[in-house]
C-alpha cells in the first residue's frame, strides 16, 4: 500500500480555509509545514489553534518567505483572491498548488498571457496548479463526468444547487453583497453571483464530454415576496426580492448541452411560483439512461454553515496528493484520475 506522505501548507483562514486547515491537520498522510495568513489578529497563533484543535506546533504568519522556506509539496490556497504573481513564483520554486479559485480550471479560457506566463512555471518548477472548480467543483465538474459513464446518447444535464438562506444571519451578505430585499427594478439582471465563475467550467465539462460548446449563455432572475417577512437578518416587504436564479448555459449547435442553475431563497411564497427545493445539490441528465439526483445535507439550518465549507474544501485537500504527483502543468478535472478520500 502507498504510504507516501506529503508536505502541506495552508494558504488563507477564511470559513473554507478553516475547514481546510483542520482537514489537513487530521489528515493521515499530510504533515502542516506551514500556514499563511492575512489579519494581523491571527499572526503568531498556532495553527491548531486556529481552528479547534491541538497546538501543532506551526505558527500562522504572514510572511511569504517562511512558507517557501518550510519547503512544502503544495500549498492548498484558499485565499479570497488569486495573487497571480505569487502563486507564479510557487510553481516556479516547484511548490505545487491545489485551489478552488476558478481562474485556473479550463486552460482555454484563461487570457494567451496569463496561461503562458503559468505554463512556463510549472515547466520551470516541476510543479501543477490545479483548481477544483467552479463553486463548488465537485459539484459542477467531477459529478456531470461521472453521470455521463452510464450514457451512451446524451442529449443535457442540468445541475441546480438550492440554498435556503433564511436562516444565516448576515444582513451585509444577504442585503449588501446579494440584492434580497431590493426592488427588482433596481438590480441589473446581468451581474454577478455564479454567473461570473461558472462559464469556463460549463465550457470545460462539455469539452470533456466531446461537445465543445459554441456560446456561453447567462442570466439572472428575481421572484418577489408575496407578503412581508422577517427572518434573522432583517425585514423583506412584500413586493421586494425574496428568492434569485442565476443560470448558465453552454450552447452547441444552437442545443444547450449542460445547463446550471443556483436558485438562492429566503422564503417559498414568492412569485412567480419557482419549484424550491431543500438546501442541496440535484443533477438531471437527459440521455438514453434519464436521471433524477438529489444530493442534501441532513443537518438542521443552524448547523448547515458549520458542514457546508466542506463542499468546496474537501474537494481540494483530497485532491492533493494526485497535484503532487501530476506531470507539471495546469491541470484540470477531466485529466484528473477520480479523486478518493484517504482515511488511512
Amino acid at each position: 500500500m502507498d504510504r507516501k506522505r506529503y508536505r502541506v501548507a495552508q494558504w488563507g483562514t477564511g470559513n473554507v480555509g478553516l475547514y481546510a486547515l483542520r482537514s489537513i491537520i487530521e489528515h493521515p498522510r499530510f504533515d502542516l509545514v506551514g500556514c499563511r495568513v492575512y489579519s494581523d489578529e491571527k499572526v503568531g497563533r498556532d495553527a491548531g489553534e486556529l481552528c479547534g484543535l491541538p497546538p501543532t506546533g506551526v505558527i500562522a504568519t504572514q510572511d511569504i518567505e517562511t512558507i517557501i522556506a518550510a519547503k512544502p509539496d503544495c500549498v492548498v490556497y484558499m485565499a479570497d483572491r488569486s495573487e497571480m504573481d505569487v502563486l507564479e513564483r510557487l510553481l516556479a520554486l516547484g511548490i505545487n498548488v491545489a485551489t478552488a479559485r476558478f481562474e485556473f480550471n479550463n486552460r482555454s479560457s484563461m487570457p494567451d498571457e496569463l496561461r503562458q506566463r503559468f505554463e512556463a512555471a510549472c515547466e520551470k518548477g516541476k510543479a501543477s496548479i490545479y483548481c477544483s472548480g467552479s463553486t463548488p467543483g465537485w459539484f459542477t465538474e467531477v459529478m456531470p463526468l461521472v453521470l455521463s459513464a452510464m450514457q451512451r446518447r446524451y442529449e443535457c444535464i442540468t445541475l441546480t444547487d438550492y440554498a435556503d438562506m433564511a436562516s444565516r444571519n448576515s444582513p451585509d451578505m444577504l442585503f449588501n453583497v446579494l440584492p434580497f430585499g431590493r426592488d427588482p427594478a433596481t438590480v441589473d439582471p446581468g451581474a454577478g453571483g455564479t454567473n461570473v465563475s461558472s462559464p469556463p467550467t460549463i465550457s470545460m465539462v462539455a469539452a470533456a464530454l466531446g461537445l465543445p460548446v459554441d456560446e456561453v449563455r447567462t442570466r439572472r432572475e428575481f421572484a418577489v415576496a408575496r407578503e412581508t417577512f422577517t427572518i434573522p437578518a432583517g425585514t423583506v416587504q412584500k413586493g421586494a426580492i425574496a428568492a434569485m436564479r442565476m443560470a448558465i448555459e453552454g450552447v452547441r449547435g444552437g442545443k444547450v448541452v449542460t445547463r446550471r442553475y443556483s436558485i438562492w431563497y429566503l422564503t417559498r411564497d414568492i412569485e412567480p411560483a419557482w419549484d424550491l427545493r431543500d438546501t442541496g445539490l440535484h443533477y438531471r441528465v437527459e440521455g438514453d439512461l434519464p436521471l433524477d439526483v438529489m444530493f442534501t445535507i441532513p443537518v438542521s439550518a443552524e448547523d448547515y454553515p458549520k458542514v457546508s465549507p466542506a463542499l468546496t474544501a474537501n474537494p481540494v485537500v483530497n485532491a492533493v496528493p494526485y497535484v503532487v504527483d501530476a506531470p507539471p502543468g495546469i491541470l484540470q478535472t477531466d485529466e484528473l484520475p477520480i479523486v478518493v478520500g484517504k482515511f488511512a
